[in-house]
């Protein structure tokens, strides 16, 4: 059996090397595993890199990274690509997206940052997943932060970064010595164990102070305010008890601060106002709409308790029955609302909706449902108030005259 050669990983001795040269060692399709890669693959919350490959008499572009996943142990990485097919043992230049792996690494280490912030407010609110394949990332927190905790935890992260030089360390330590450091959420990896630290810049011949320990498998900055802005944009509250943070950060976040600034100050300006004014100004707005709703509504109340009371009325048997039609169907529950004591309110659309009220010993909503029987239709009711629908108006006018009659 012919062992698989495995991939030399490039991306953790130096996370900032995005041009490399390595051999072609196998092609499966249009996947391609190579001797040596600085393509980061996917894992641990954070996006595959991309990028491209090129050799003597072709190119292709890289599309995804991934380690393999039939054989976990045999440390190959499979890249993805499209383009030309690449043969075995020719060498290749490989080019990292550096847009791509710069804003993966902000906010994989806004994650582990904003993560501490929060825990550093209440040791209760451990993170339970992340995910950061776009833009808006997301921590899910136990302990059921508020929004408050939100905006102090942003503030908290906001102030360290700007008063500390908090800077990368990577190292791998042995299961057996993960106690001596303070590590924010517990690892289910054994062996040798890789670590994210974010701690102060030491003065010579002094030990940094820790700031965030994680065991990650992950790329980050090389400084903590690199992943600055950290900005949260909500929280949601999902299943499992679980508080889900979006926030965006770095180049991401500062595009969408300035993307929202814009059209903050675009939208003020229609009030000939500034942005730091534009909540005033839209709560003003609101207010006025409210006491405008309020005023409408009795407008209309009045209006048609007019057009009821105004509704040709006609005996039939001990009841007296008025017959409304109406174009809006929405104003049938108002309608109903304004039958004549005594009374028996009949109310039809062109649409086919149709209302029953009764101010008198009728139980509408069997009246509702015995006229559908004899022409058609859907609906019911309570003795005070029924609704339907039938595609016969002028039937069910019928027949509520007729089972009327009958009673």
């Amino acid at each position: 059996m012919i062992l698989p050669i495995p991939t030399q990983p490039l991306y953790y001795a130096s996370p900032s090397q995005l041009h490399f040269s390595a051999l072609v060692t196998e092609v499966k399709g249009q996947q391609v595993a190579l001797s040596a890669t600085a393509f980061y693959p996917e894992g641990g919350g954070q996006n595959a890199d991309t990028g491209w490959l090129a050799w003597n008499g072709g190119e292709a572009q890289i599309l995804d990274t991934q380690k393999d996943k039939a054989d976990k142990t045999s440390g190959v990485i499979w890249h993805t690509f499209s383009g030309d097919t690449p043969p075995v043992g020719a060498e290749v230049r490989g080019e990292v997206d550096a847009q791509s792996r710069w804003r993966s690494m902000q906010r994989h280490s806004a994650e582990h940052l904003l993560a501490q912030a929060f825990f550093r407010l209440d040791l209760s609110f451990a993170v339970a997943a992340v995910s950061m394949r776009s833009a808006e990332c997301t921590i899910d927190l136990q302990g059921q932060p508020t929004e408050t905790d939100a905006r102090a935890a942003e503030t908290l992260l906001r102030e360290t970064l700007g008063r500390r030089q908090l800077q990368l360390r990577n190292i791998e330590v042995p299961e057996a010595e993960l106690g001596d450091y303070p590590l924010r959420r517990t690892t289910k990896v054994s062996g040798k164990v890789r670590l994210v630290i974010f701690e102060d810049a030491p003065l010579e011949g002094e030990v940094g102070q820790f700031f965030d320990v994680s065991a990650c498998g992950g790329l980050h900055v090389p400084w903590a305010a690199m992943a600055l802005p950290v900005a949260i944009l909500r929280t949601e509250r999902i299943k499992g008890d679980l508080t889900r943070v979006v926030f965006v950060a770095g180049e991401e976040a500062a595009e969408f601060l300035g993307r929202t600034y814009q059209a903050s100050k675009a939208l003020a300006a229609t009030f000939s106002a500034g942005p730091s004014d534009l909540t005033d100004r839209v709560e003003a707005l609101r207010r006025a709409a409210q006491e405008q709703s309020v005023q409408l509504a009795a407008a209309q109340t009045a209006l048609i308790g007019h057009d009821v009371a105004a509704a040709p009325a006609e005996q039939i048997g001990a009841v007296i029955l008025r017959v409304l039609n109406i174009t809006d169907p929405a104003l049938i529950p108002m309608a109903l609302s304004a039958t004549p004591s005594g009374e028996v309110l009949l109310v039809t659309t062109p649409s086919g909706r149709v209302g029953l009220g009764s101010a008198s010993g009728v139980h509408v909503g069997e009246l509702l449902r015995s006229a559908f029987v004899k022409v058609g239709g859907k609906g019911g009711g309570k003795p005070g108030a029924a609704q339907g629908q039938t595609e016969n108006v002028a039937g069910v006018v019928a027949a509520v005259r007729e089972l009327l009659s009958q009673a």
